[in-house]
């Protein structure tokens, strides 16, 4: 008479969702958006400026901080705005950030494969929730829109050009443009071989998918990467982000939550199934008592709980 719904399937997608939603793949806001004015153009010192010496030169700079301030905007395959405001790290990816675009904000926190996402509300009095993005013991492969990732992207790609010295948000530096289809990107650091082969080959898994990729990037006086708008198109759409680095090296490195505070996943799907099951084990027992009822009533010639 009565039966449970199980919905194991929705809050595994909506969780996973939830925990996964800032681990969006590159996307950028396209060159010449407010990168700021060129002063003077490629000038004199055009040829003093390989982009390819100059990228990598960053890279070993900006590998060695392991960590920077970031400020993401991205406009999605989907036309909607998203960002993320906090904390980058790389090798591992990791991260601290406040997810922008939802309501309410959430941070999130990623240590390697391990992501961690404050709830807007307590699960079993634990803030956060744990998943763990590694499947059958391999990585999880996505981009993590770091400045080392960014740069690794552009190693060794001779249709990067050097297109001159601008300010840009008040920062002077250098500034070069690239576009680069899904060959270039497959074949980066190729010639440079500054990247670690483990991380090379990582790279090449999460930019299979990417066809084409438009990249501006500042450099600033000291060597780090200071912005990169960037214009990425898949199989699914093109989605544009803008991100600003700052801080290399002097912000704290990320931590995970306290371990008391956080509950896994699975555990959550755990407490989910084991309270499916109770309202299960309740409702078929009310069924029961309802047809002991029916029964009772039929014996006593009163027609049952129908009435007839």
């Amino acid at each position: 008479m009565h039966k449970a719904v199980r919905t194991r399937a929705g809050i595994a997608v909506a969780g996973t969702a939830l925990l996964v939603g800032g681990l969006t793949a590159c996307g950028g806001a396209k060159a010449d958006a407010g990168g700021g004015k060129a002063e003077g153009g490629r000038g004199g010192d055009a040829k003093a400026h390989s982009p390819v010496e100059a990228v990598k030169a960053s890279y070993l700079k900006t590998v060695a901080a392991k960590f920077a301030k970031a400020e993401l905007s991205t406009v999605g395959q989907d036309g909607k705005t998203s960002g993320q405001s906090g904390t980058k790290g790389w090798y591992p990816a990791g991260h601290d950030v406040i997810l922008k675009g939802e309501e309410p904000e959430s941070r999130s926190i990623m240590m390697g494969d391990i992501v961690y996402t404050q709830t807007d509300k307590p699960v079993n009095g634990k803030p956060w929730m744990r998943m763990n993005l590694a499947k059958d013991g391999k990585p999880g492969i996505r981009l993590n829109e770091d400045p080392a990732e960014y740069l690794a992207m552009l190693l060794g790609q001779e249709k990067l050009k050097h297109v001159g010295a601008e300010k840009t948000d008040g920062i002077d530096a250098q500034h070069y443009k690239g576009s680069l289809t899904n060959e270039d990107l497959l074949k980066a650091d190729e010639s440079t071989k500054a990247m670690d082969e483990k991380n090379r080959q990582y790279l090449r898994e999460a930019l299979k998918h990417v066809k084409t990729f438009e990249v501006d990037l500042w450099i600033g006086k000291d060597g780090y990467p200071v912005r990169v708008d960037s214009v990425s198109t898949d199989g699914k759409g093109t989605s544009k982000t803008t991100a600003k680095f700052s801080d290399f090296g002097s912000v704290p490195a990320v931590q995970p939550p306290p371990a008391d505070q956080v509950i896994a996943f699975e555990n959550v799907l755990k407490g989910v199934d084991e309270s499916l099951a109770e309202t299960d084990q309740k409702l078929k027992d009310a069924d029961d008592d309802l047809k002991e009822a029916d029964k009772t009533l039929r014996d006593a010639g009163l027609g049952g709980l129908g009435g007839s």
